[in-house]
């Protein structure tokens, strides 16, 4: 477990952007490949459609889309970017992705790097960015989430295929002496719950030479037991949110917004419940885009922020949780120009 032990101080939250595929395959198109329909869909999920990325487009667009509307809602020049993180499951290379984007940035003053840890994934690449700058070694961050889980999905199997879609999402973040944009965090792992949700290798092994073999590099679809995984997020995510809260002594009322990461309304309307907030205030975008792991809650603050819903000084209470299994829990205030 990583928590902080007091506020920490002198992070701004000053851009967000998002982007998303315009490919759009709704739960009756899923209908004519597998036995499913958009009322079995929604009433299970609450999602009625998803986004694919398809031939003409890649991951590596989408994230430097979402982090290039981020730097320009910030008013930032790009050469003044210390760092860029992309949190994803899903690179283009195994050996990072985010070196790429910097590039397409022009961040050429930039460090850049992976960070993995599925739906899970943006919010510990926030905190990890967030220690940066409350040290002092830097100014400013690019923190994305994006994911392309269409490519690893069985869309033969209707239990996984109609959950997830493709996305991306980022968030600008600076230092800054006089404010205090991130109040505090929690982040929890558990490996001996992690094989209810995961995207494992293969395990191929070929012959290479007389007496030996290699194991051939790839991997399995997606594989979730979504029972143990939905009744994983409705115990652990109210358990996290309630200790932070109470770490800061702040009453559930006071929230402006619970956003959490999208992966079943279901989740979202139990956590809602839990600390009795109304409906009006819980994010929710993912009739439209399923789950997008890393880019759900960048995607979804984008949305949410441009469309003048959350505006400046508003208190975000905020969770991730998937694979790993690991989750996490984020109290912070938005204080971009909108």
């Amino acid at each position: 477990m990583i928590s902080n032990s007091q506020s920490e101080s002198g992070i701004s939250f000053v851009g967000c952007g998002s982007a998303t595929p315009p490919k759009i395959i709704n739960n009756d198109q899923l209908g004519q490949r597998v036995d499913t329909n958009d009322e079995w869909i929604k009433s299970r999920t609450g999602i009625r459609e998803r986004r694919v990325i398809g031939e003409n487009q890649s991951l590596i667009d989408l994230a430097s889309d979402a982090a290039l509307k981020a730097i320009k809602m910030a008013n930032w020049d790009e050469k003044t970017i210390d760092l860029i993180i992309l949190a994803t499951s899903t690179p283009e290379d195994l050996f990072g992705s985010a070196p790429k984007i910097q590039s397409n940035l022009g961040a050429s003053n930039a460090v850049a790097f992976d960070l993995t840890a599925a739906c899970s994934g943006f919010l510990f690449a926030l905190v990890t960015a967030s220690q940066y700058l409350a040290s002092g070694s830097m100014k400013r961050a690019v923190v994305i989430g994006a994911d392309q889980l269409s490519k690893w999905v069985d869309w033969d199997d209707r239990k996984t295929c109609v959950l997830f879609g493709d996305g991306a999402g980022a968030v600008a973040v600076e230092a800054n002496k006089n404010d205090n944009g991130l109040i505090g965090y929690d982040l929890k792992s558990d490996g001996s719950r992690g094989g209810c949700l995961n995207l494992s290798q293969s395990n191929i092994f070929l012959d290479l030479v007389q007496g030996a073999t290699y194991q051939k590099g790839e991997y399995l679809p997606i594989r979730m037991e979504g029972k143990e995984v939905y009744k994983f997020a409705v115990k652990e995510v109210p358990i996290i949110l309630g200790e932070l809260l109470d770490k800061h002594q702040i009453e559930s009322e006071s929230i402006d917004w619970l956003l959490l990461h999208q992966a079943n309304q279901r989740i979202l309307d139990a956590v809602a419940s839990r600390f009795l907030i109304p409906s009006d205030k819980v994010l929710s975008n993912l009739e439209h885009y399923g789950n997008t792991s890393a880019a759900t809650i960048p995607l979804m603050l984008d949305e949410a922020v441009r469309d003048e819903r959350i505006k400046s000084g508003d208190l975000i209470a905020c969770s991730g949780f998937g694979a790993g299994l690991s989750w996490g829990a984020a109290l912070f205030y938005w204080h971009g120009p909108y």
